[in-house]
C-alpha cells in the first residue's frame, strides 16, 4: 500500500476537526443551522489553512443525506453517507474544483457556467470552487459577474485566494469574505503532538517547537515539515536532528550574542558572529532567532504573566529583561528585522550579520567596552603641551591730555627767475 501523506491522510473532514478558525467555523455552522445560505463565498488567507478543506466541509453539509439517508442540511456531516464519502473522495459529481491559476481564461469559465443551468445529478446542491481566483483575467471575471450575483438556487460559488486584493471589487461585492487566520504556533504545536501520537512517533517537546516556528502560521506546512524530519530522523524526531535539518540556529548562540551587547563586548560580538560562520550556521536565521527572542524579551518586560512558562527560552527571556532597558529592546529588534534585508546587498551575509550587530553595539548608550591597556598601547604618544604664559597684570594708563594739532611747515615756493 502506497504512503499516504501526513497533510492529505489527516485532513479534517468536519468543522469540529478543523483547528485555528473558530471564528469561521461559527459563522458557517450558525448560517447551516439556521439555513441563512449565501450563493457566494469566498475564503482568503495564506497557503495551509484551511481554505479548501473548509470548502470541501461545506460542500458535504449542503448535501449530507444522513446514515439513514433522511438527513438535510446540516452543520455536523455524517462522514458516512455517499455523498460525503465521495466529496472526500474527490469523485462527486455536483462538486467541481476549479484551479484558476492553469484555468484562468474565459473560455474555461465559460465552459463552467455552460453546466450551471442544468440542475444537480445527484446532490442537493451544486457547489463550483475556483481555487486561487485572483489569477482569472479581467474577461474571466466579467463572464461570471452576472451568474456569480443571480445563480440559480441550487447552485453555490466557493471562491479560494491567497490574494484578495487582485479580486475585482465587483467581484467582493457579491460574495460573503471570510479571512482564515495563519495558525498559533501553540496551535500548530498541539496538532502536531496529536498526529504524532496517532502515528506513535517518538517526539522531543523541542523538536515539535521548532517545526511549529518554522511552518510560520501554515498547519500544511508543518505537516509536511513533519514528514521530512521523520524521514531525517529515521522513525524519530529529535531537537538536534530537527535544527538540522532546518537548518535553524541553537538559542545558545543567540543568547551568547545578546549577553555580549548587554556587556557591550565588542570582541566578543565579533567573535559570536565568526563562530556562526565556522559553523556554517545561517546569517538570517540568526537575526530571525534574535528578533524573537527580543520580542519574547520585551514581553517579559511589560507583562510578565503573559510569557509562556512551558517555552524553554522563558527563563532567558526573563533575565535579559532585567538587564535591558525598554527602548533598548525595540531599537535592536527593529535592527534585527531591518537587518536580514541588508544582507543580500552585503559582501557576504557573516559580513553584513557582523556589522548588524555592530550596528545594536554603537547605538548603546554604554557604546562598545574595550581594555584601556590596549588603548594606551596603541594610542601614540602625545606631546605635552607647552604650559600657558601668566597674563601680564594689567598696567594703569596715565591720564592724558588731547594733544594739539601739529603744524606743518612747508617750504617756500621758489620764485621764478628772471629772464
Amino acid at each position: 500500500m502506497s504512503y499516504q501523506v501526513l497533510a492529505r491522510k489527516y485532513r479534517p473532514h468536519s468543522f469540529e476537526e478543523l483547528r485555528g478558525q473558530e471564528h469561521v467555523v461559527q459563522a458557517l455552522a450558525n448560517a447551516l443551522t439556521q439555513q441563512r445560505l449565501h450563493h457566494a463565498y469566498l475564503f482568503t488567507g495564506t497557503r495551509g489553512v484551511g481554505k479548501t478543506t473548509v470548502s470541501r466541509i461545506l460542500a458535504k453539509s449542503l448535501n449530507c443525506t444522513g446514515a439513514d439517508g433522511q438527513g438535510t442540511i446540516t452543520a455536523q456531516p455524517c462522514g458516512v453517507c455517499e455523498a460525503c464519502r465521495d466529496i472526500d473522495a474527490g469523485r462527486f459529481v455536483d462538486y467541481v474544483e476549479l484551479d484558476a491559476a492553469s484555468n484562468r481564461g474565459v473560455e474555461e469559465i465559460s465552459q463552467l457556467l455552460d453546466q450551471s443551468v442544468y440542475k444537480p445529478v445527484v446532490g442537493r446542491f451544486k457547489v463550483y470552487m475556483i481555487d486561487e481566483v485572483h489569477m482569472l483575467s479581467n474577461t474571466a471575471f466579467n463572464a461570471m459577474l452576472k451568474t456569480l450575483e443571480e445563480p440559480p438556487d441550487y447552485l453555490k460559488f466557493v471562491l479560494a485566494t491567497t490574494d484578495p486584493q487582485k479580486v475585482p471589487v465587483t467581484v467582493l461585492s457579491r460574495c460573503l469574505q471570510f479571512n482564515l487566520r495563519p495558525m498559533a504556533p501553540q496551535t500548530v504545536l498541539s496538532h502536531l503532538s496529536a498526529v504524532l501520537e496517532a502515528e506513535q512517533v517518538v517526539a522531543d517537546a523541542g523538536a515539535l517547537r521548532l517545526l511549529a516556528r518554522a511552518a510560520r502560521g501554515s498547519m500544511r506546512d508543518a505537516l509536511s515539515l513533519t514528514d521530512q524530519a521523520i524521514a531525517f530522523g529515521a522513525g524519530a524526531l529529535v531537537e538536534a536532528g530537527v535544527r538540522q535539518m532546518l537548518g535553524t540556529v541553537d538559542r545558545g548562540h543567540v543568547v551568547a550574542i545578546l549577553d555580549a551587547l548587554v556587556a557591550a563586548d565588542g570582541a566578543a560580538v565579533v567573535a559570536q558572529a565568526d563562530g556562526l560562520r565556522s559553523l556554517g550556521l545561517s546569517a538570517a536565521g540568526t537575526l530571525e532567532d534574535l528578533a524573537s527572542l527580543l520580542q519574547q524579551t520585551a514581553v517579559a518586560q511589560a507583562a510578565p504573566k503573559a510569557v509562556d512558562d512551558q517555552d524553554p527560552d522563558s527563563a532567558e527571556a526573563r533575565r535579559l529583561a532585567g538587564l535591558l532597558p525598554a527602548d533598548e529592546i525595540q531599537l535592536m529588534y527593529s535592527m534585527a528585522l531591518h537587518g536580514r534585508q541588508e544582507l543580500g546587498l552585503a559582501p557576504d551575509e557573516y559580513a553584513g550579520l557582523t556589522m548588524v550587530l555592530l550596528r545594536m553595539l554603537a547605538f548603546r548608550p554604554g557604546g562598545i567596552a574595550t581594555n584601556p591597556a590596549l588603548n594606551q598601547a596603541a594610542a601614540p604618544p602625545r606631546k605635552p603641551e607647552p604650559a600657558p604664559a601668566p597674563a601680564p597684570a594689567p598696567v594703569s594708563a596715565p591720564l592724558l591730555r588731547p594733544a594739539a594739532p601739529s603744524l606743518v611747515v612747508r617750504p617756500p615756493e621758489p620764485k621764478p627767475s628772471p629772464v
